[in-house]
């Protein structure tokens, strides 16, 4: 059983910055894709970013390119999001998130993904 845990979330000023991480412990995340997704009330819960298992490939949602950054550091079995010059509309519950099968995963789908940490809030005001 893998558990993920998120850290670094906050209230920030829109403009502002903040470095979310996800730790991974019960397996090791090498070899596996990653995924941050998130959830603003109300809302369904969307894809924001994920990272192929090699680590050389990542996939953005058009709303956060350019702003977001994800990056993985195997050795230290952690995943993390860094998030500039942030927006309203980036408030949400941010959620890690890693596949059961190891390899290429359609990095996009939410159904890819069957491991979730429980969320770190993110609150960005204008």
């Amino acid at each position: 059983q893998v558990q993920l845990v998120e850290s670094g979330g906050g209230l920030v000023q829109a403009g502002g910055s903040l470095r979310l991480s996800c730790a991974a412990s019960g397996r090791t995340l090498r070899g596996y894709a990653m995924g941050w997704f998130r959830q603003a009330p109300g809302k369904e819960r969307e894809f924001v970013a994920a990272i192929v298992y090699l680590g050389t490939t990542t996939s953005y949602a058009d709303s956060v390119k350019g702003r977001f950054t994800i990056s993985r550091d195997n050795a230290k079995n952690a995943v993390y999001l860094q998030m500039n010059n942030l927006k309203p509309e980036d408030t949400a519950v941010y959620f890690c998130a890693a596949p059961r099968r190891g390899g290429p995963v359609p990095l996009l789908r939410e159904s890819t993904y069957d491991y979730w940490g429980q969320g770190t809030q993110v609150t960005v005001s204008s």
